[in-house]
C-alpha cells in the first residue's frame, strides 16, 4: 500500500479487518496503541503520515487482531470498573459482566476479603480501591497470573492486597467478611462454541474445569463456611444456565439468603448466600 496517512492506514486496517469478520472500529484502537496515543486523539490528525516503525506497529496489530486475537490482549490492558488492568495471554480477559459481582460486593460494608482465582486481581483490588479501610487476598493456581495481579496493584497503588498461590482453598488461612469468585465454568462440551477471541486466547484452566462445569463451584461451597466470618457472604459469578445448581450447592453447605442478580443483559450472573451467624 503506498498511502502513508493516518486516515488512510485506518482504512486500510478496516477493509483488512471487516474480511476477517471483525468490526473496523477496533482499527482506531489498534492505531492508538501502535502510536501510543489515547483513542480520542486519533480523530485530531488523520492527515499526519505515519513513518515507518509506525506503520510496521500497526500492520503488526491489525495482523494479531486479523487472528483473532483480543485487542487488550494485543494492547496489553483492558478497562474494568473505574480503572485499566494490564492483561496477558496468562489471565482471563476481565469482562464488562463481570462488573455485576464488583457491584454487589461493595453493597454492604466489609474489612477483609478473599478473591478464589484472581487473575488480573480485577475484582480484589476494584472493590478495594472503593474501601481504603479494607484488606484482601487474591489466590490463583497461576504464578503467571499472579505476577500479573501483583503489578497491576502496584500500578493501581493498592497496597492491601495480597497475593498467593493457592487450589481454592488449600493454602488459605484465617477467615474473612467476603468471599468472591469468577472461577472457572464452561462445560466440556461448550468449549468448541466460544467466540475465537475467548476459546483461542484466554486460559483454558481460567474457562473451564471441564465435565459438566461446576466442579469449581463444588470445591468453593465445600470449603467457604471455614473461611467465613458469621454473617460474612459468598459471591460468585455465573454462566447463565447455572443459577439453580449453584444455589443448591451453597444451600446444601447450611448457607442462608441465596439469591441469584442478573446481568444488564437480563441473565443471571452472581449467585449470593450468606452464612449464618449463629
Amino acid at each position: 500500500m503506498s498511502a502513508e496517512t493516518l486516515q488512510d492506514w485506518l482504512v486500510w486496517a478496516a477493509a483488512e479487518l471487516k474480511v476477517a469478520g471483525i468490526e473496523a472500529t477496533d482499527a482506531r484502537r489498534l492505531m492508538a496503541a501502535a502510536l501510543e496515543l489515547a483513542p480520542h486523539q486519533i480523530g485530531l490528525s488523520p492527515g499526519r503520515v505515519l513513518d515507518g516503525a509506525e506503520v510496521l506497529r500497526f500492520r503488526a496489530c491489525v495482523d494479531e487482531r486479523k487472528a483473532h486475537r483480543p485487542v487488550s490482549k494485543i494492547i496489553g490492558r483492558r478497562a474494568f470498573w473505574r480503572h485499566e488492568f494490564g492483561v496477558t495471554d496468562d489471565t482471563l480477559d476481565p469482562r464488562p459482566e463481570t462488573e455485576v459481582l464488583v457491584t454487589k460486593a461493595l453493597e454492604r460494608p466489609f474489612a477483609t476479603m478473599l478473591d478464589l482465582g484472581t487473575g488480573t486481581g480485577c475484582i480484589l483490588l476494584s472493590c478495594l480501591a472503593e474501601r481504603p479501610a479494607a484488606c484482601g487476598i487474591g489466590t490463583d493456581v497461576s504464578e503467571a497470573a499472579l505476577t500479573v495481579a501483583r503489578a497491576n496493584a502496584a500500578r493501581l497503588g493498592v497496597s492491601r492486597a495480597d497475593f498467593q498461590r493457592s487450589d481454592w482453598f488449600s493454602e488459605v488461612t484465617g477467615q474473612f467478611d467476603l468471599i468472591v469468585s469468577n472461577p472457572p465454568y464452561i462445560a466440556a462440551d461448550e468449549m468448541a462454541g466460544l467466540a475465537p477471541e475467548v476459546r483461542l486466547w484466554d486460559p483454558e484452566l481460567a474457562l473451564t474445569p471441564g465435565g459438566d462445569g461446576l466442579a469449581a463451584y463444588r470445591a468453593i461451597a465445600a470449603g467457604a463456611a471455614a473461611r467465613l466470618m458469621p454473617g460474612g457472604r459468598i459471591l460468585l459469578e455465573i454462566g447463565p444456565t447455572q443459577a439453580t445448581a449453584v444455589a443448591g450447592l451453597l444451600a446444601a453447605q447450611g448457607f442462608g439468603d441465596v439469591a441469584v442478580t442478573r446481568d444488564l443483559d437480563g441473565r443471571d450472573r452472581v449467585v449470593s448466600a450468606i452464612k449464618p451467624a449463629v
